[in-house]
């Protein structure tokens, strides 16, 4: 399991930097890539890693793509095909792997770099947080499933302006509609969502899976399907032994020991 430039594993946490100071905080195909490799490894057992957390590290998560490096491509449409691709490879790999996934959204968050924030399940900003789709401005529709996972989190109705109009989108008002799940003094947003990343990988692993397969499989679940599906889980859990330690430690009134 060892680090790259841009994947690192610590404290049971995988962190993906989805950007870097470089092309303006752009997203880093590089990134991606070696992204998309830990990421396999790790759905495929190669790697254990309880949590999974994006950050930038540069002034911004991400202010989106590289839209210079798309002017100079001698077929920009097979360019951005291949970068799109390659970027939702990643992005599926990263929801097969299981795991909760914390993103640091500090800074401007915008294209892809909003698209990273959709797939979070824990989102922390700050004041100077901005999520902006930013496609329309350069006559392009969306990628990353924006289309897809922003209106799952905000309704249709807000997606379809969101999006056509370009809206950029503000702290409070991405915390009061569900795009960030807390904010935080701006120089403390990485520190906090790694710290909340550290303490979902600390916790029972097999039960955080379980429970976030649930949240993602509601999205398009019915009402009985997801009946069905809770049922089998929290059955399959009550027999495993996290569910076992977790319930003895609450008779026992002691802190349980994750297996």
């Amino acid at each position: 399991m060892s680090d790259s430039t841009h994947v690192t594993s610590a404290d049971g946490v995988l962190t993906i930097a989805v950007s870097t100071p470089a092309n303006g905080t752009a997203m880093d195909p590089a990134a991606v890539d070696e992204a998309a490799v830990a990421l396999a490894d790790l759905r495929d057992g190669a790697r254990d890693e309880k949590a999974i957390l994006l950050v930038g590290t540069g002034k911004n998560l991400c202010a989106g793509g590289n839209v210079a490096s798309f002017a100079a491509a001698d077929d920009r449409g097979a360019f951005l095909a291949d970068l799109a691709d390659r970027m939702h490879a990643m992005m599926g790999l990263l929801l097969d792997s299981g795991r909760p996934v914390v993103v640091a959204a500090k800074g401007w968050a915008a294209g892809a770099g909003m698209s990273f924030t959709l797939l979070g399940d824990v989102v922390i900003g700050g004041p100077s947080t901005k999520m902006r789709p930013a496609y329309r401005g350069i006559g392009l529709s969306p990628d990353g499933a924006m289309t897809w996972t922003l209106p799952r989190a905000v309704g249709a109705a807000r997606a379809r302006h969101i999006i056509l109009t370009d809206q950029v989108i503000g702290a409070e008002e991405a915390l009061g509609i569900g795009l960030l799940s807390e904010i935080v003094d701006d120089e403390l947003v990485d520190g906090r969502a790694r710290e909340v990343a550290v303490g979902l990988a600390a916790g029972p692993a097999a039960a955080l899976q379980a429970t976030t397969a649930l949240l993602r499989a509601g999205a398009t679940s019915s009402l009985t399907d997801q009946f069905t599906a809770e049922s089998a889980s929290i059955a399959r859990l009550a027999s495993g032994p996290e569910g076992v330690e977790g319930v003895n430690a609450f008779v026992e009134k002691r802190t349980p020991t994750w297996p």
